[in-house]
């Protein structure tokens, strides 16, 4: 009978219930993701800039394996916060204890198996799923990478199995010691939250403090390398809970302090509702944080590396393209791009040497990168050096003037005219008498800058492969690398995809997580607050201002971890500045990720908290 009866709950409840599998499935799966990474140690040693990258993996296993448990100890107290009024309303009626905790038990535990099934398929989906979209998005290929890993799902199911088992247990035990009224009374109970001012100055001080050191260990982590890291993580990490169990409650007493603020509408009440639950939530509120400081932080480095590899494959070129001898194809492929300089020089070609036409290239002279003294960042800048005399060398040579820096940078590293197109060959610049002495067909070599370099790849590529049909015409053998800046961009790509690829991965699956605590602790004690809803509602308080004061308390709750978070990832990329040159390139696109994926959970909180604590019309 009792069987039924809670079937049939579940039916009423379905949503409910619908909203916790979900959850349940989506730890599951990123679980399941991140150990397809974790434990392919022969992907993650060919595919990573990292040398001790297995070590990485073996510590996150560690802090997601228990902030996984932290979650579904949360995720599951879910179930008691719908049923526990129920089950004291069978115990009421005549049902023994241990025939409710029974129930309780095998209710948690075959949901938690249900999710499990879902959550790997899930899960291989997912990894099948993302990892064919970035590798189509970012243009690259990850050997060795398998969605579908026996070991991982043997993992997955050991772990989950073991701690539904313990959930199922804590879930019966907490509902068998609990009496009949007090399940019936069932989260009522009001969190009193003690703020001492002495307490509160020194547990700010100490967080400041803490997170200080660890910023300072983040921007110095060059010098300080693995030292640096460890001491980061073991300063950050306290000194972030810190924050939320110091400083929280104590600024929300001053608001609440605050005459205009609390007596303005229902304000009173929304900023008691974060009083009486704040002494749970600031543990929760912690670890939120520190979720999305790591896969913010992980979706950002990756994006920043992708980013990055243009910008390094700049170092040594100041122009996109450098086509000699164009072909028909190769002036259609430039045609189809969008150049916004162009320049034309000619030379000749004989068994002394490659000779270019000085004239054309002072009058139309290139742009160069730039070093200074103190060897920073190059500045492009357009060549200005006057050539005088009527021949110069990119080598020593005794009747050839030696070249200025900026003019050898132009032929060298712009023009291409180096080993790489055209071997040992000896490389001149001479005025025009010198020019027209020299008996040999003249070529041309188009130097070209383009708008937007990676929407160009294709075309480039195409270029690329006549080039070095050139090079291997003049060098006598097999060429890869042409010297271009097309092929400096595909080996630095290749060199760094896959500690793109793992930090993008990794970092959708923790955002997409960490909201998801937070989400199930406030739903989990959602029930505590109907009464008082019902309250201001029968003594007239409109429902608009009731779903105003929702909005608002929970917006407070999401924007406090975000905050945090978000400062902790700003400062944290200044640990890739010493192998990144921009570490914030395009950190718009992860943070705009990060607030769809934040503002979705935001909401689907939103909409299943009204449906628990607003009272239903009749």
């Amino acid at each position: 009978m009792l069987v039924k009866l809670t079937l049939s709950s579940m039916r009423k409840m379905f949503k409910d219930y619908l909203v916790l599998l979900f959850g349940l499935t989506i730890s599951i799966a990123i679980f399941y993701m991140f150990q397809t990474l974790a434990q392919n140690k022969v992907f993650v040693e060919a595919n990573s800039l990292i040398s001790s990258i297995m070590f990485v993996f073996h510590v996150g296993s560690f802090i997601l394996g228990f902030i996984t448990i932290f979650y579904i100890f949360y995720a599951t107290s879910f179930i008691q916060t719908l049923r526990q009024k129920e089950m004291g309303m069978y115990m009421t009626l005549g049902a023994k204890k241990g025939k409710i905790t029974q129930l309780m038990f095998f209710e948690t535990f075959f949901i938690g198996i249900i999710s499990l099934v879902v959550g790997i398929i899930v899960g291989v989906g997912l990894s099948i799923g993302i990892s064919d979209l970035l590798m189509q998005q970012l243009d690259f290929s990850v050997e060795g990478f398998k969605a579908v890993y026996t070991s991982s799902i043997l993992t997955t199911v050991i772990f989950y199995i073991i701690l539904f088992l313990l959930t199922s247990i804590v879930n019966a035990w907490q509902i068998g010691r609990r009496s009949v009224l007090h399940l019936l009374h069932a989260g009522q109970q009001q969190d009193f939250v003690k703020v001492s001012g002495v307490k509160t100055f020194f547990g700010v001080l100490f967080a400041i403090i803490l997170i200080g050191i660890g910023y300072f260990a983040m921007i110095k982590i060059a010098y300080l390398q693995h030292f640096g890291v460890i001491l980061a993580s073991v300063t950050i990490i306290p000194g972030t809970y810190l924050v939320f169990i110091s400083f929280l409650p104590y600024f929300l007493k001053k608001l609440k302090q605050n005459r205009q603020l609390n007596e303005k509408g229902i304000n009173s009440f929304t900023l008691g509702q974060l009083r009486f639950r704040m002494l749970n939530l600031t543990k929760v509120l912690g670890t939120v944080a520190m979720l999305i400081a790591l896969g913010l932080g992980a979706m950002t480095a990756g994006i920043s590396f992708y980013h990055n590899i243009e910008i390094q494959s700049s170092m040594f070129h100041a122009n996109d393209v450098a086509i000699h001898q164009p072909t028909e194809q190769d002036l259609e492929a430039l045609k189809a791009m969008d150049v916004t300089e162009q320049h034309t020089y000619t030379y000749k070609v004989t068994d002394d040497g490659i000779y270019f036409l000085k004239n054309r290239l002072v009058e139309d002279p290139p742009l160069v990168q730039a070093y200074n003294a103190q060897f920073e960042l190059p500045k492009k800048q357009r060549v200005e050096d006057k050539l005088p005399a009527s021949s110069y060398s990119l080598q020593e040579d005794a009747g050839s003037e030696e070249l200025p820096e900026n003019w050898w940078t132009a032929i060298s590293n712009e023009i291409n005219a180096n080993y790489y197109m055209f071997g040992t060959a000896s490389i001149y610049i001479v005025d025009q008498a010198k020019y027209n002495e020299i008996d040999a067909n003249e070529n041309e070599v188009i130097l070209a800058r383009v708008e937007d370099f990676k929407a160009d790849i294709p075309q480039l590529e195409k270029i690329d492969k006549g080039q070095a049909q050139i090079a291997e015409k003049y060098r006598g053998e097999p060429v890869e690398n042409t010297g271009s800046k097309f092929t400096n961009y595909v080996a630095l790509k290749s060199l760094a995809s896959g500690t793109i690829f793992m930090g993008i991965f990794l970092g959708i699956a923790f955002l997409m997580m960490m909201a998801s605590v937070l989400m199930f602790k406030l739903l989990s004690s959602a029930g505590a607050d109907i009464h008082r809803y019902s309250m201001l509602r029968k003594i007239g308080v409109r429902k608009s201002l009731l779903k105003k004061s929702i909005y608002r308390e929970l917006f407070l709750l999401f924007l406090f971890p975000a905050l945090v978070g978000l400062v902790h990832v700003i400062v944290g990329m200044q640990m890739f500045s010493f192998i990144i040159i921009e570490p914030y390139t395009k950190i718009w696109i992860p943070i705009s990720i990060f607030f769809v994926i934040y503002g979705l959970y935001y909401l689907i909180t939103v909409h299943l908290y009204k449906r628990i604590v607003l009272p239903k019309e009749k």
